[in-house]
């Protein structure tokens, strides 16, 4: 696990960046703690920072130059194939001088060129740079479980694994009105796009290419979804359910392979508990992970992960939280935000990372699991969309009611009548429209209404409305729910879930691998028919009946929860200064001039209704935007 950086100049002014390295690199410290590196050369500067994960010898430190001194390379991930092409490359005479899989890396781009990143299996973000060419190679993983950040202007290309560095290096802090209004409904920000105006996302599955002054982008992996082929599939279920045993057992002995402590986030649920079952043949008393919530029992999983742990006899650690455990650490993950993100779930995973962090370096995950094989509410809404019936028109025939009657997440009536809502608005749309609207919080009306009218003036329409149509574009009126998991894998999953893990983790120093993101595992999800994955009764379905006979039956047993962070009691309480006397008080919205005064009063008359609705969800989101805003536009 590392962070890199870097800056290609293109002009003698572009130069001048390379005199920030340093700083850039010192700024993603938390990704590397154990070590840092730097490669300088004319117009190209590469920054690295390590955390040891294997037992390197001294000459697989980075930045590494191969023994032509032609090629330089930083990378920051893990292949876990590295052994195997090793061999293969000795076969055909290259020469090592380490056991890294950076030099495995290396080698291969020296010898194959940029198609190389297909036979990788594994996460990853690097940079090479070609001396004799005098060109720049830089990559992201397929499904973007680590980020790459980029900045171009005239004089220079900059990149680098957190926001923290490019603003190291000097990009220019100008805020992206269309991306702000993405974020106020969404609650994060998709790719490309960033909260800063000229600094893009390197999509999942993408390279750039630079030589001189041109920038080619090519797309090297997409999910190989076909519907035809899908009809297609020959195997029986039974069949199905093995192979997906036997890929996600192969993923998961994969990621085991460290020289520095292991373990395993064990929820209660049954994505990390099969993890768990997987990793425990292959290594004994495996340490897991949980987290307990004392004040909330209702979301309390650990009495589940205990049935698990008890099974296959690891060494179970469970963390057990107030909310007032959950409180201390707001500012925490606050502080670390170099962009605005506001999952405020990112709360408990930072505690779990921090905790975790304690006692091992990597800790195996479930992530990825929902998103590939409907595990979520509204997979199983859309189901019911698509099926029709009898209950779908009852609950739409009751529009009116549900509008008129309280919603909240903070009670089980509450939270049902908002669901029926969401249900039933859905029920009306098309599926473009159905998918937004259960993804967002805000609609794009209401988060524009949040803005002052100069603010508002600075949203380019034409481009969000470009960006939500590249979001939805593989959703059909005549498709099946393949293509709603397709989209979530394509803007959920990398922008939302994987980047906070990733977020979170990395502010710890842990590393965290999900076996369920292995390239093989997402290849044969999206070979599997709409059938496979869920029914009227299951969701997730053949991952549930694949490992049955694996995991406790207890956990059949129950409804799946997830955690909502405590945040209407703690804006009603603790936090009500933070929104009305600093962060959201009229005198500071009026000052700052981005957001619409009146429009701030209603959301925070609506939260301290009987009522609040989701609302709780965008006063975070607006939190934390204004404690970004500043710390990072006000300094």
């Amino acid at each position: 696990m590392c962070g890199i950086t870097g800056t290609f100049a293109f002009t003698d002014a572009g130069r001048t960046t390379l005199a920030a390295l340093p700083a850039a690199t010192d700024a993603i410290e938390s990704r590397g703690p154990d070590s840092r590196g730097q490669y300088v050369y004319d117009c190209v500067g590469l920054g690295f920072r390590r955390l040891a994960i294997l037992d390197l010898s001294a000459d697989g430190n980075q930045p590494m130059t191969d023994e032509s001194e032609r090629y330089t390379i930083v990378f920051n991930g893990e292949i876990f194939n590295f052994k195997e092409l090793r061999q293969k490359l000795v076969a055909k005479g290259c020469r090592f001088h380490s056991q890294t899989d950076t030099e495995v890396i290396l080698q291969l781009y020296i010898t194959e060129g940029r198609n190389f990143l297909k036979k990788l299996n594994g996460f990853f973000g690097l940079a090479i740079y070609d001396k004799e060419e005098n060109s720049l190679f830089i990559a992201r993983d397929r499904m973007g479980e680590k980020p790459i950040l980029v900045y171009r202007d005239e004089d220079k290309l900059l990149f680098g694994s957190e926001m923290k560095s490019l603003l190291a290096l000097g990009v220019p802090r100008k805020l992206d009105y269309t991306s702000l209004s993405h974020y106020l409904q969404l609650n994060y920000i998709p790719g490309p796009a960033t909260i800063f105006k000229g600094v893009k996302k390197l999509l999942p599955g993408h390279y750039l290419y630079i030589k001189g002054k041109k920038v080619v982008r090519k797309r090297w992996y997409k999910v190989p979804y076909d519907p035809k082929k899908v009809q297609k599939n020959k195997l029986s279920y039974e069949q199905q359910q093995k192979k997906l045993v036997d890929l996600l057992d192969d993923a998961t002995s994969r990621r085991l392979v460290a020289d520095v402590p292991l373990g395993a986030f064990l929820s209660g649920g049954i994505d990390s508990s099969v993890v768990v079952a997987l990793a425990s043949r292959h290594t004994q008393h495996l340490n897991t992970f949980s987290i307990g919530y004392r004040d909330e029992p209702f979301f309390d999983e650990t009495k589940y992960a205990k049935l698990v742990a008890d099974r296959y006899k690891t060494n179970h650690t469970v963390f057990s939280l107030t909310n007032q455990d959950l409180y201390d650490h707001i500012f925490d993950v606050l502080n670390y935000l170099d962009e605005p993100f506001a999952d405020s779930s990112a709360l408990a995973v930072y505690i779990l990372s921090k905790r975790t962090r304690e006692k091992v370096t990597v800790a195996l995950s479930g992530d990825g699991a929902d998103e590939l094989f409907s595990g979520y509410n509204k997979h199983m809404g859309e189901f019911q969309v698509r099926q029709g019936g009898f209950k779908a028109e009852a609950v739409t025939s009751l529009n009116l009611l549900w509008d008129v009657l309280p919603k909240s997440r903070n009670s089980f009536f509450g939270n049902r009548v908002r669901q029926f809502q969401r249900f039933s608005r859905g029920m009306l749309s098309g599926p473009k429209d159905r998918y937004w609207d259960w993804a967002t919080f805000a609609s794009a009306t209401d988060a524009r209404h949040l803005l002052s009218p100069a603010a508002q003036q600075k949203v380019n329409k034409k481009l969000a409305d470009k960006r939500r149509k590249d979001i939805l574009q593989h959703l059909h009126a005549d498709g099946d729910l393949n293509e709603v998991l397709l989209t979530d894998v394509q803007l959920v999953l990398p922008y939302d879930m994987l980047a906070k893990v990733d977020l979170m983790s990395m502010a710890c120093s842990l590393e965290v691998r999900p076996p369920f993101l292995d390239h093989n595992v997402v290849n044969f999800a999206f070979s599997l028919p709409v059938s496979s994955k869920i029914d009227a009764n299951l969701k997730k379905k053949i991952v549930q009946d694949a490992f049955r006979p694996m995991l406790p039956e207890e956990l059949y047993k129950r409804p799946k929860h997830g955690f909502e962070v405590p945040l209407l009691k703690w804006f009603r309480g603790e936090l009500r200064p933070l929104i009305e006397d600093d962060l959201l008080s009229d005198v500071f919205i009026e000052a700052q001039g981005i957001f619409d005064v009146e429009a701030i009063r209603a959301l925070k008359t609506q939260l301290f209704s009987r009522s609040p609705g989701d609302v709780h969800a965008r006063i975070w989101a607006l939190i934390v935007f204004q404690w970004w805003w500043k710390k990072w536009m006000q300094a």
